[in-house]
């Protein structure tokens, strides 16, 4: 039935497109038949914006990975560095829940492990939505924040580390075989904001798979339903260990996370001397970190996604 919608959904959007051309064309026609250049602008410059969405289109059809059309999880994990780390991972958890929204997905906050002094120390987030994993997928590894810290009364210039892993939903008819006597289930009392926020019971569940190492955790109000996320979630993760041993350059960067800090960065963001985030995987840039970091991240997913399937740097191509 995904699949059904899926392919709809794209020749709804194409006939959609169809007929927003023809429209334009139409009206560049009839400007110039009856010498109104500002009919003739109009329909040019609406041209112009299909032109750039035509860009993204283009490299959204070609996620043709198996698992691309999917819901994704979403980790973010402080590196050292203390309140630092922590703080930026904060903010980096708070870019990609608001590229999902401006982006027409829904991003669910799983779990969060509270910083010591602010920020987060890790959480997860599930992010649903048509090629949810597809766009996502070229964001894991690890990110550079460069700033004046508001954390240090010296007023000194900081760089701090967090990384970003993400992996697919899978299907509950995936086979992926759980034994009992491989996990260990922990309940814990889970952290709130403080006051009548604070849980009173043991309902957060964390899951230790012993054979791997993986720990999933979920920490809503319902012990039952936490149970079933964090299944879910280690089920996902099982499934993705497997698909990395047959996909090289997702294992690689897989890998990367294994040491949050120098050497493994894929984007820098600059807050201070100067201002500018770059991709240090395709060469995108932006001088508007302010925005980037308000979700904004389309030109980097684009160019990382066109870089991965045809081994350039920007767009496919611009259309004809």
């Amino acid at each position: 039935m995904r699949e059904r919608q899926h392919l709809e959904t794209s020749i709804s959007t194409i006939r959609d497109i169809e007929s927003e051309l023809d429209d334009h064309i139409g009206l560049i026609e009839l400007g110039e038949e009856e010498g109104d250049t500002a009919i003739v602008a109009e329909a040019e410059a609406a041209l112009a914006k299909m032109q750039s969405e035509m860009g993204r289109r283009q490299v959204a059809a070609l996620l043709s990975g198996e698992m691309d059309t999917n819901n994704c999880f979403l980790e973010v994990h402080a590196g050292a560095g203390g309140t630092e780390s922590q703080d930026w991972a904060n903010m980096l958890l708070r870019m990609y829940i608001r590229w999902a929204e401006k982006n027409g997905f829904k991003a669910e906050v799983l779990s969060t492990t509270d910083g010591d002094e602010a920020g987060i120390k890790a959480a997860s987030i599930m992010v649903r939505g048509d090629n949810a994993f597809g766009w996502l997928k070229t964001e894991s590894g690890v990110h550079r924040l460069v700033r004046i810290s508001p954390f240090d009364s010296n007023a000194r210039r900081h760089t701090s580390f967090s990384s970003i892993w993400v992996y697919p939903e899978i299907d509950d008819n995936v086979e992926i075989e759980i034994q009992d006597k491989d996990i260990r289930v922990d309940t814990y009392r889970s952290s709130g904001a403080g006051g009548q926020h604070v849980n009173t019971t043991d309902s957060a569940v964390r899951i230790t798979h012993l054979p791997t190492g993986i720990v999933v955790t979920s920490s809503e109000k319902s012990q039952h339903q936490n149970r079933a996320n964090a299944m879910k979630a280690l089920r996902a993760r099982l499934f993705d260990m497997e698909m990395k041993k047959r996909q090289e350059s997702i294992q690689e960067a897989h890998d990367s996370k294994s040491d949050i800090g120098w050497g493994h960065q894929i984007r820098s963001y600059v807050l201070q001397p100067y201002q500018l985030v770059k991709d240090l995987r395709t060469g995108v840039d932006s001088t508007s970190p302010d925005n980037v970091l308000d979700g904004d991240l389309n030109p980097f997913m684009e160019a990382a996604l066109a870089h991965q399937v045809t081994g350039s740097d920007g767009v496919v191509e611009d259309l004809e």
